[in-house]
């Protein structure tokens, strides 16, 4: 049986991972910060589909909580087939009006820890010839608005970059972009909903079937969607000028800063 770590497994895009893997007979590394919520989120998947689920609790804002994951992805005795870093949050407010000390936490999360999971993950890959990494952006990566997009623009061009320096080696990685999915995520973050046109919301089990389906396939980047696809195709056609000024006044009204 196969391995798969995900971050931030407890709620939304997390938790549907869990579930999907662990019906399909994976073992699973949880790691959340709430160890309670871990314990009960364990407990279910082992006892509905048999696997063992490991529970890790780490804060990825802060290096001790980094540093716990990194040593469980290097673990060469109980190694990790499937990484998923999908730990992320979004901060109410324009530029300036969050302050330096949540955008640079925000950063902390999006950027520093996928970049050192991502590494501990596949230098082990590597060496066994096998693995995948499925790192969580979103479409807010492809438009000019504020931190929130800009960390999911890294994401995008950081997974892409290194799985072309890692092709041929068994290794695949992949950025998943999804559109709005019903989860805790706009809750955390004071964030109200009421205002998101209904058939721009995504299922959080459908997205996770399309997403593995993709990676399966050898894709970088999933758009798991056909609405959001064609939103993107509208998006490489705008001009950079226009699309800024379009993605600040959506922003504002819909999405994280």
């Amino acid at each position: 049986m196969t391995t798969a770590l995900i971050t931030g497994s407890t709620a939304g895009i997390g938790a549907a991972f869990a579930r999907r893997l662990a019906s399909q007979g994976h073992n699973l590394v949880l790691v959340a910060r709430n160890t309670e919520r871990l314990a009960e989120q364990a407990t279910e998947l082992h006892d509905r589909h048999g696997i063992e689920a490991e529970v890790l609790a780490a804060d990825l804002s802060t290096e001790e909580g980094i540093k716990a994951v990194e040593t469980r992805l290097g673990d060469r005795r109980h190694p990790v087939d499937l990484l998923v870093n999908n730990a992320g949050f979004g901060n109410k407010g324009r530029y300036l009006e969050v302050s330096l000390a949540d955008e640079l936490t925000m950063l902390k999360v999006h950027i520093e820890a996928v970049l050192r999971l991502t590494s501990a993950a596949t230098e082990s890959m590597r060496s066994r010839g096998r693995g995948g990494v499925i790192n969580v952006a979103s479409v807010a990566a492809f438009v000019p608005r504020g931190t929130y997009g800009a960390s999911k623009a890294w994401v995008v061009q950081f997974t892409q970059g290194a799985a072309r320096d890692l092709g041929g080696s068994g290794v695949r990685l992949m950025a998943l972009c999804p559109g709005f999915v019903r989860t805790e995520f706009h809750e955390r973050a004071g964030m109200g909903t009421d205002n998101i046109p209904g058939w721009l919301w995504l299922d959080a089990d459908k997205l996770v079937s399309a997403a593995l389906a993709d990676l399966a396939r050898g894709k970088t980047v999933s758009i798991p969607d056909p609405r959001y696809k064609a939103l993107m195709g509208v998006v490489k056609l705008t001009p950079r000028g226009l699309l800024g000024g379009v993605s600040s006044r959506t922003g504002r009204k819909y999405g994280p800063q």
